[in-house]
Parts: structure tokens; C-alpha cells; sequence
């Protein structure tokens, strides 16, 4: 591992010029951060990660392995996104052209399954729970678990991530 300005990176990492690593920050095999991402604070990026140039994560975000953080997403403090799970930017893609953008946010304390698919210009509320392999097509409320294909509110969850009755 090589410190970097108090950040942990692996050698086998690809850290462009012109990005932001904040203090505290683990990065691990073969994560690629693009000019201009923006990382905060305790952060971990495990292996495979890719983080877009227009990618925004705050502090003591958990980014499992494989997980593609494309530009227009932001994720607010102490977010877990679990392995694999995947990050859309663009409703309608098509090869060879630019298609439309749509933000995705990912509020304060929420967590992603692994394997879960958010579609693009969705905003996942602080707190909720969206489980493994689920298909989030609309915005998810503050505290709401979410399961299914497309996901549903099945319960909700406290800020430690456990059921409420």
C-alpha cells in the first residue's frame, strides 16, 4: 500500500491526476479513479471499483467490490453499496451517441444489496435498505427496506439497519 497524502492506495491502483482522496481512505486492487471524482473522508473502495469523473462520495462511504460509480451520482456519508451492485446515468443508451443523463442520489446511512440495479434519477432516502438483487425504479423514502423486481417497500428500518416493528 502507498500513502497518499493520507490515503492507503494498492500499487495495481489507477489514481489519475486531478481527482480527491480524502484522508483516511482505503483503496484497493485495481480500482480506477477518473480526474475530477471527488472522495471523502474513511472511506473504502474495494477491488474492481471504477469512480466517474462527475462521481461524488462523502465521508465513510463502503463500496464493495466491483461497483462502477458513473458521473452524476452522489453519495452522501457512511453509505454501504454492496458487491456489484450497479449505478445507472443514462435513461435511454444507445451505441454510438450521448444518451440523457439523470442524477442518482444515495442519501446519508443508506444501504444497497449486492447486485442490486438502481436505475438512473433515482433518489434512495437516509437510512433505507434496498436488498440484494432488487430493481429500484422510483425514489425510496428515508428509512423504507426495499426488495423485489421492481422493488417494493416491505418494512422499515432504523439508522443501525434492523427492522422496525
Amino acid at each position: 500500500m502507498i500513502d497518499r497524502d493520507g490515503a492507503r492506495i494498492h500499487e495495481t491502483a489507477c489514481i489519475d491526476e486531478g481527482c480527491s482522496i480524502g484522508v483516511g481512505t482505503v483503496v484497493w486492487h485495481f480500482v480506477h479513479v477518473m480526474p475530477g471524482a471527488r472522495i471523502g473522508a474513511r472511506c473504502m473502495l474495494g477491488q474492481g471499483v471504477f469512480v466517474a469523473s462527475g462521481a461524488v462520495l462523502g465521508d465513510g462511504v463502503r463500496v464493495q467490490n466491483h461497483v462502477s460509480i458513473y458521473d452524476g451520482v452522489e453519495i452522501e456519508d457512511d453509505v454501504f453499496l454492496g458487491p456489484c451492485c450497479v449505478l445507472t446515468n443514462v435513461k435511454n443508451p444507445r451505441a454510438g451517441r450521448v444518451g440523457v443523463r439523470a442524477a442518482t442520489r444515495i442519501r446519508a446511512g443508506a444501504t444497497i444489496g449486492a447486485n442490486a440495479t438502481l436505475v438512473c434519477g433515482v433518489t434512495i432516502g437516509r437510512y433505507a435498505f434496498v436488498g440484494a438483487g432488487a430493481v429500484v425504479t422510483h425514489d425510496v423514502p428515508d428509512h423504507a427496506l426495499v426488495v423485489g423486481t421492481p422493488a417494493r417497500i416491505v418494512g422499515w428500518v432504523d439508522e443501525n439497519g434492523e427492522r422496525r416493528p
